[in-house]
């Protein structure tokens, strides 16, 4: 959307008001699944729910054209009901990795996994001026709303929310997991006032919300940005956009090996997630306000870089902390704090749009 925003807008002559409205009505509709994706995982199982999620998101994807053509209201919706399945995503995704990573190994593994959103972004990005050039706009929705289509039914056959269900995985490796991770009771409630009465929980609610506040704004900007202030065309805004999330893709691993490399060698795991996050937040602060006193392509680009590289290490702080504290409700506890995340989103984007009407970038920054 990010890149599809821009012919749509000229197309539709949207303002910038509008641009940030239409960027953040797909966090309306996550925010509304955060909780009840970790709820449901944690009592379904991931399988069920990020399938579940994934081809509702895809539909929804696939029906944006036909919405904006409706009208604003009609796209708005159909945003909001993107939202509603990439919601449960992350929370469906914690569940299966406390069950399927030994803890030892939970921090790389947790970034690989993560670096693949940071993958599709980077494809996203890359291909979709190429399919608004050739094929118009709409096509960008129908193509990979199709490919999510054909990924649910793959899952669908092949995967399993536990590794004591599979059945394609060797005995050993089974038996290696389930002896190395921590096992997860049936749930049947939920402890919301104890959940809500510790520190560490509410620790990562604010981490989440200021880590996503940076995230979605170049998540959702980062293109608009390039072509408004650098004044690049679609082409080469998409180019540009693809960098930092690669760099992104590339420091979560990085940052994941060092994490659980410190952890093996006898580093309190407390210490370990507090100065992984203190590189995430600290690292993107430093790089994004440079970014009102650049001149240069190049230079912008280098910031972002860098500030999203630095933010990847969060990948081995706030996002591993979870399973850290409470792996019998790590997709609850992802899905609390990511709806703090996701009001940032919401607020943050739609707040860069109104500066913008009335302000510069600098503001933003």
């Amino acid at each position: 959307m990010s890149i599809a925003i821009l012919p749509m807008a000229e197309s539709f002559s949207w303002s910038s008001a509008t641009i940030g409205l239409v960027q953040s009505s797909f966090f309306w509709g996550y925010l509304l699944t955060q909780i009840l994706g970790g709820v449901w995982a944690d009592r379904y199982g991931g399988k069920v729910v990020l399938g579940f999620g994934v081809i509702w998101w895809s539909l929804a994807t696939v029906m944006t054209p036909m919405a904006a053509a409706m009208g604003l209201p009609a796209l708005l919706v159909a945003r909001a009901c993107m939202g509603i399945g990439e919601g449960v995503a992350m929370p469906a995704m914690n569940n299966l990795l406390s069950k399927w990573i030994p803890v030892k190994e939970r921090s790389r593994s947790l970034s690989l996994v993560y670096s693949g959103m940071y993958t599709g972004s980077v494809i996203g990005l890359g291909l979709s001026p190429q399919l608004i050039n050739i094929l118009g706009w709409p096509s960008v929705f129908y193509i990979f709303g199709s490919i999510g289509v054909a990924w649910f039914i793959w899952w669908v056959k092949r995967a399993s929310s536990d590794p004591r269900e599979d059945s394609l995985i060797s005995t050993k490796e089974r038996a290696y997991i389930v002896e190395n991770s921590v096992e997860k009771k049936e749930l049947n409630s939920i402890p919301w006032k104890l959940l809500l009465s510790k520190k560490p929980v509410w620790a990562l609610i604010g981490s989440h919300f200021c880590h996503n506040w940076g995230t979605f704004i170049l998540l959702t900007w980062m293109p608009t940005y390039y072509n408004q202030v650098l004044g690049l065309d679609l082409k080469s805004s998409g180019l540009f956009s693809v960098l930092p999330w690669i760099t992104m893709a590339v420091s979560a691993n990085v940052g994941g090996w060092i994490a659980d490399g410190l952890v093996e060698k006898g580093w309190s795991v407390t210490v370990v997630r507090k100065l992984m996050q203190s590189i995430g937040f600290l690292g993107p602060a430093f790089f994004l306000t440079q970014l009102g006193n650049v001149s240069t392509v190049t230079e912008a680009v280098l910031c972002m870089m860098a500030a999203q590289g630095f933010d990847a290490f969060s990948q081995s702080g706030l996002y591993s902390n979870h399973q850290d504290i409470g792996p019998q409700y790590s997709g609850v506890l992802l899905g609390m704090s990511n709806t703090a995340g996701v009001l940032a989103g919401v607020l943050g984007t739609a707040a860069t749009g109104y500066i913008l009407q009335n302000g510069s970038w600098d503001d933003v920054w």
